[in-house]
């Protein structure tokens, strides 16, 4: 994990917790890209693959809830601003072997702000959908690794995680 020297922006000089201010920032093109995956039995991922889960298309149903997450975010996290999401684009990828799930998100913005939160709770939302609709036939799944991955834009400008 890396360090930082910042301040924390969500407290103010006494301490209490407050919305940023974030009318002088200038509007940027920002963008975020999270990623997390869901482990399962193989046996659960053969269900989702050929689409015979008992509740439907499991990855189109979760990229569905993913997007509507990330529209969300503000409503969900008391400190984060609403904003005007230009664009998710969600991704599945699927690693049959280790019978893991990985989703991606991208989320994009013009705005004062940056969409980190919004790709991260589109990453939680999406996985937790895998969940809900396959744990009739695995409890045992295992929701690991959500992460930012990229953030572009801002006055503190682009950010890569150590992958």
């Amino acid at each position: 994990m890396t360090q930082t020297n910042k301040t924390l922006t969500h407290f103010d000089a006494s301490g209490q917790a407050h919305l940023v201010d974030v009318g002088s920032k200038n509007e940027t093109h920002r963008i975020a890209i999270a990623s997390g995956s869901i482990s399962m039995l193989p046996a659960t991922l053969q269900l989702i693959l050929q689409g015979t889960a008992k509740k439907g298309d499991v990855l189109g149903i979760a990229r569905i809830a993913a997007i509507q997450a990330s529209k969300k975010t503000s409503d969900l996290i008391p400190l984060c601003h609403p904003i005007s999401l230009t664009r998710v684009v969600v991704d599945f990828e699927i690693n049959e072997a280790a019978s893991i799930i990985a989703c991606i998100v991208t989320t994009e913005v013009y705005g004062k702000t940056g969409v980190e939160m919004e790709a991260l709770t589109a990453v939680n939302i999406g996985l937790l959908t895998i969940y809900d609709m396959c744990k009739a036939a695995d409890r045992g799944m295992v929701i690991s690794d959500i992460k930012l991955l990229e953030k572009h834009g801002g006055k503190s400008g682009d950010w890569l995680a150590n992958r």
